[in-house]
């Protein structure tokens, strides 16, 4: 053991020790990577499989409006809340959300039992609200993830 005399003055580290910020970045990805999947709100509807490509423009949070095999609407604005509301609703709102954010994108969740000309119908309606372009959501075909 050292001796240290007055003369001998303890020096300071000015160091910031990351090992703590690393730690907590961690879990708080592995928290965003196991919450992310539960963060897709939506009414339960039998998707149609085909094969294609996801959507490139991910800056704006789109309009998901479902159709239910029954020809029943539901609009999701992104507030979780899926509840029935007829086609002329829809399209008020729809309309509302194209004047503030005209870029936004417009999503129908069709059920797979749902009659064609009720799509088309929805789709129609959709553009004629605002929407510059209307998506369809489908899954990809078994085995081809």
């Amino acid at each position: 053991m050292a001796i240290r005399t007055p003369k001998q003055k303890r020096r300071l580290v000015a160091e910031i020790n990351v090992v703590p910020y690393i730690d907590v970045m961690l879990v708080l990805l592995i928290v965003f990577m196991v919450t992310a999947p539960m963060l897709m709100q939506g009414v339960k509807v039998e998707l149609p499989q085909a094969p294609s490509a996801p959507l490139d423009d991910k800056d704006l949070e789109p309009l998901i409006v479902s159709v239910k095999a029954d020809g029943t609407y539901y609009l999701d604005i992104g507030n979780g809340k899926n509840v029935e509301e007829p086609l002329t609703s829809i399209i008020e709102k729809v309309q509302k959300v194209m004047g503030v954010q005209p870029k936004t994108p417009v999503l129908v969740w069709g059920d797979a039992k749902v009659d064609y000309g009720t799509v088309v119908r929805l789709m129609s309606e959709l553009q004629n609200a605002g929407a510059p372009s209307v998506g369809l959501v489908t899954e990809p075909p078994p085995g081809k993830n």
